[in-house]
């Protein structure tokens, strides 16, 4: 992914905690020369040696399923993928400069590069089970893959395919005005908190940056 320096995000911690809050992602592979892809959520924990993996599963009639490689073992072969991970973003119009620029759009997303290998069997079930798990736990009464019965979860394993992806790579892009003066910056902030849902959950993350953002810009150089 293309990103500017001013503009990316190297807090390991702050990343993996997006892709935990937006974790309804986009799987690409390539399928016969052709970028394929499937929207999907994808669950973000650490394996046996305390890597950072991805599960997920898709279904079976998905032809995407011929790009993964067979077998359980992450640690070899596989297929390469990139999972996208888009966050909130949001129009700025130049009116909101004290200074009149081009239009453009804020915006946060994270790309991860790793090695996808099919999983089956108890491996896959724990999986859906932590998934189900994770997904449930915010909710009054939470639903525990046990209470489904066990007839009917085994026969929607066999309609999906599973997969652990190991983690190679991440590039997080946090384009948030970071080459506006302070002014421009705080203008679009509280145009940006008077919008829709997106905008105002980038207008949040601005506002979080703004202290830290322009006292390092008023710095005296050494």
């Amino acid at each position: 992914m293309y990103i500017p320096k001013r503009y990316e995000e190297n807090d390991a911690e702050k990343v993996r905690a997006f892709i935990r809050e937006n974790s309804f992602a986009i799987l690409v592979s390539v399928l016969d020369g052709l970028p394929v892809a499937t929207h999907i959520p994808l669950l973000l924990e650490k394996d046996d040696q305390g890597r950072d993996v991805l599960l997920g599963h898709i279904a079976r009639g998905n032809e995407q399923k011929r790009t993964f490689a067979e077998g359980a073992d992450v640690g070899s072969g596989g297929t390469k993928v990139l999972a996208i991970f888009p966050g909130p973003h949001a129009y700025v119009s130049p009116r909101w400069y004290t200074q009149m620029n081009v239009p453009t759009w804020n915006y946060m997303a994270v790309h991860v590069y790793g090695t996808l290998k099919v999983i089956e069997g108890e491996d896959l079930r724990a999986a859906l089970s932590r998934l189900v798990d994770n997904y449930e736990q915010h909710l009054p009464r939470p639903v525990e893959i046990g209470e489904i019965g066990e007839k009917q979860v085994t026969a929607e394993m066999r309609g999906i395919v599973g997969f652990r992806i190991l983690v190679e790579e991440i590039q997080a892009a946090y384009k948030l005005s970071q080459n506006r003066d302070e002014l421009s910056y705080r203008e679009v902030v509280r145009q940006l908190g008077e919008g829709d849902e997106a905008a105002r959950a980038v207008a949040e993350e601005m506002e979080a940056r703004e202290q830290a953002l322009f006292s390092s810009k008023k710095e005296p150089e050494k």
